[in-house]
């Protein structure tokens, strides 16, 4: 079972991002207000839990949460400021977006920059430990792989209903027979050298 919360008496915003190391596609944060005390037995990183239990629990988790916001930054971007600066940028985004104002931050990862206003805490696994991040890495994730499979169909051949942009054997494979999409992270090294052959 998760922890409910980091401080006894704040309002606690978790946050996490999804696609971080994908070949295509944006990078997708959530941040999440949950109810103070609030469990759920299902509850878990986004990553140890079925496609089906990330769908289930993502509608639970939109019906019990105080608040929630889901953020992109798209692939132009990513190739602007880099994926760290718009992994950060999308969860500054997300928090921003919340209808109610988070006393305190919890940050799936080791490194965030503070957002103004607002103490953070950064919690490594922190998706697996605490419940208001994993409901917010389920959240990122769900809303990343629908958009991702709303893509596979615009951009068929390079398995995205499958590996989500992750550069998986089939997704490079196809990178090598059809090139990249105007979806693909033209800066990411597998993607870097197709594009050049392309052009």
């Amino acid at each position: 079972m998760l922890a409910p919360h980091y401080t006894d008496d704040l309002i606690e915003a978790g946050c996490d991002e999804a696609g971080r190391g994908c070949l295509a596609g944006p990078v997708v944060a959530a941040a999440v207000i949950l109810p103070k005390g609030y469990e759920h037995p299902l509850l878990n990183d986004s990553k140890k839990l079925t496609a089906g239990q990330r769908n289930s629990l993502r509608e639970e988790i939109i019906k019990d949460a105080l608040v929630w916001s889901v953020k992109e930054v798209d692939n132009v971007e990513i190739d602007k400021i880099n994926i760290l600066r718009a992994s950060f940028k999308a969860m500054h985004l997300a928090v921003q977006d919340l209808k109610v104002i988070p006393q305190f931050l919890l940050i799936d990862g080791n490194r965030f920059p503070k957002y103004p206003g607002i103490p953070h805490a950064c919690i490594v696994k922190g998706d697996g430990k605490y419940c208001s991040i994993a409901a917010a890495s389920i959240l990122a994730k769900t809303h990343r792989d629908a958009l991702m499979l709303k893509h596979s169909k615009e951009y068929p051949g390079y398995g995205w209903e499958r590996n989500m942009g992750y550069g998986t054997k089939e997704h490079r494979k196809a990178l090598e027979a059809l090139g990249p999409t105007p979806l693909h992270r033209k800066t990411f090294g597998p993607v870097k050298g197709q594009l050049e052959l392309f052009q």
